[in-house]
């Protein structure tokens, strides 16, 4: 084997772990598309422990800094290039990267993450990030006192609602189909609070404003009346689309195709694979939990790796 562990993945979660592995001496390789995650985008990101304001680019900038201070006997760096295929071989994994070379090691641990699914509206693109975010807990405290709009109807939008109601003046739910995937519970929570608007059967024609966000153009689907919600914020929980994909024939996933790990080791379905952060399963997707999964991850993998036949 070339290693003895490979890490795919450049964001908290793939850092954090690459940062750890080379500390316990394990012969590690990561190879990443880019650093910092999805994350890397926001202009201000308000919850990362320890940092009250920091940028998407300037945390990439100091996980890049923190990982390639440990870059040596112990730790490979491969940058600017992604996983296409693994498999499995005789005591351990062949991993193929886009540019052909093919890498070996004992053990993995996937960080990839997930992309989230991008509305298709008019004017979505142009606007993103100027006032259209897909993260409330990175921007929503932006919005005090002013009314916004959360699209979706699962359980992230719903709790996207509930979060956003402690400071914004008014949120407006709306989904394009007349029943939700969220919880009953959850559901009746935002049903019950005075500050907001649910609306149903209804789709997203376009984001309105110049410079920045200021309304909603939605089309009733029965009655196909068109409607502006006057609002400064849009917040788009509609779903992640997994950057597993690579893994779908060698690893269990959901029905949406994260991976599904065991949450107190972070263990997939297949003996000396671990996966960490939005690639995966689990119910919450934030930077610090990502990076604490991957942390969990490797103290289990170590032991495997250092104790395994």
């Amino acid at each position: 084997m070339d290693y003895e562990l490979i890490i795919v993945g450049g964001g908290p979660a793939g850092c954090a772990a690459a940062v750890y592995a080379a500390r316990k001496q394990l012969k590690t390789f990561l190879v990443t598309k880019e650093w910092g995650g999805q994350s890397n985008v926001s202009e201000d990101i308000q919850n990362w422990i320890g940092t009250p304001h920091i940028s998407g680019s300037d945390l990439a900038d100091s996980l890049k800094t923190h990982v390639l201070s440990y870059k040596g006997d112990f730790l490979n760096i491969k940058e600017n290039t992604l996983v296409n295929n693994v498999e499995k071989i005789n005591e351990g994994f062949s991993v193929t990267l886009e540019s052909g070379e093919i890498v070996t090691s004992k053990s993995l641990l996937i960080t990839a993450g997930s992309s989230r699914r991008k509305l298709d509206a008019i004017g979505a693109d142009r606007l993103e990030h100027k006032g259209l975010t897909y993260c409330a807990s990175c921007d929503g405290p932006l919005f005090s006192d002013m009314d916004v709009v959360v699209i979706g109807g699962g359980n992230a939008a719903f709790e996207t609602v509930l979060q956003l109601t402690a400071y914004c003046k008014s949120v407006t739910l709306v989904h394009r189909s007349d029943s939700f995937k969220a919880d009953e519970i959850t559901v009746e929570k935002v049903r019950s609070d005075s500050k907001v608007r649910i609306i149903t059967n209804v789709e997203t024609k376009e984001v309105l404003g110049e410079n920045f966000v200021s309304g909603l153009k939605i089309i009733h689907k029965d009655s196909g009346e068109e409607e502006t919600l006057e609002v400064s914020g849009i917040f788009v929980e509609i779903g992640q689309v997994s950057n597993g994909g690579f893994l779908q024939d060698t690893v269990e996933v959901d029905q949406f195709g994260k991976i599904v790990v065991d949450p107190w080791t972070q263990k997939t379905s297949v003996e000396g694979i671990w996966a960490a952060g939005d690639v995966t399963n689990v119910r919450y997707h934030q930077n610090n939990i990502a990076a604490g999964d991957a942390v969990k991850a490797i103290e289990d993998a170590y032991i495997w790796i250092k104790h395994s036949k």
